[in-house]
């Protein structure tokens, strides 16, 4: 769980650091677009290669990108036997013990689920937490949602809950780790038994990490209040955000690549999803 992504600032001096942080988050959402928009194996390869760009320009270490898939490690697995199993097409292979028949489309359907959903997490990974920090981030979606404003929304405090909540997951993980190395300690056994016995065994570990949540809580409210803070109203910022030249360029890098990714679903070549 030390590997998640989200959450997690990444010092280093590289062209998406310096980037402006309203950009980056616009970035994102564009990006994850892109990955929803590859349906064959020329847009899939383009999407690979984007990803190990961004790496590259990130100046992040591969190995901690690659960490950060740990978490959903379970999620890919399971939507991908689903993808082999559940997809009928030309038959591949016919175990005569399994009784079940493997498509060659469902080979192909979960290969691109698996690239799909890692990209999708390396992607804003890159774009957002590893490059952007809590602060910057907090000013990138107050500014974005500024028009919401207009309807006596609470803008400001939303994009400050959501910066908390997103700082505080590794935060989170490293405190659950923490309690679970400790009940181990005391004998408890979280991997053998049942399903319902091991949901059990989780409880000795969910209590103390809410009271944990809850005085963390209390405590960065105190913390907030002794230093007069009082919601965004009058608040000034020491960094103003200026968009240059080189945000709209990274911009329009982003979008020219979803629309060559629609020519490639047209005209590509491989397999293409259904």
């Amino acid at each position: 769980m030390k590997g998640v992504a989200f959450g997690q600032y990444y010092a280093a001096e590289s062209p998406i650091h310096r980037l402006d942080p309203r950009a980056k988050v616009i970035m994102a959402i564009l990006y994850i677009v892109c990955t929803f928009l590859c349906k064959n194996l020329a847009g899939f390869i383009a999407l690979v290669a984007s990803a190990l760009l961004l790496t590259l320009f990130s100046k992040i270490p591969l190995r901690l990108i690659l960490r950060s898939l740990r978490p959903i490690l379970v999620i890919i697995i399971f939507t991908s036997i689903i993808n082999v199993f559940m997809t009928r097409g030309e038959v591949l292979l016919t175990p005569e013990s399994w009784k079940i028949k493997i498509y060659a489309e469902g080979l192909w359907n979960a290969l691109f689920m698996i690239l799909r959903i890692s990209i999708l997490i390396i992607g804003t990974g890159i774009f957002l937490t590893y490059t952007t920090t809590p602060i910057a981030l907090t000013d990138a979606l107050e500014y974005l949602l500024s028009p919401l404003k207009v309807f006596k929304a609470p803008v400001h405090d939303f994009a400050m809950m959501m910066t908390i909540a997103l700082r505080f997951i590794p935060t989170l993980t490293e405190e659950t780790e923490k309690i679970m190395n400790a009940q181990k300690a005391r004998g408890a056994d979280f991997t053998t038994g049942s399903l319902i016995k091991r949901a059990k065994a989780l409880i000795p570990i969910l209590i103390p990490l809410f009271v944990s949540a809850f005085n963390r809580a209390f405590d960065l409210a105190s913390a907030m209040e002794c230093r007069c803070y009082h919601g965004g109203k009058g608040r000034t910022r020491l960094n103003v955000l200026h968009y240059r030249a080189v945000d709209f360029v990274a911009m329009m890098l982003v979008v020219a690549f979803g629309v060559g990714l629609f020519f490639l679903n047209r005209y590509g070549f491989g397999y293409t999803l259904s």
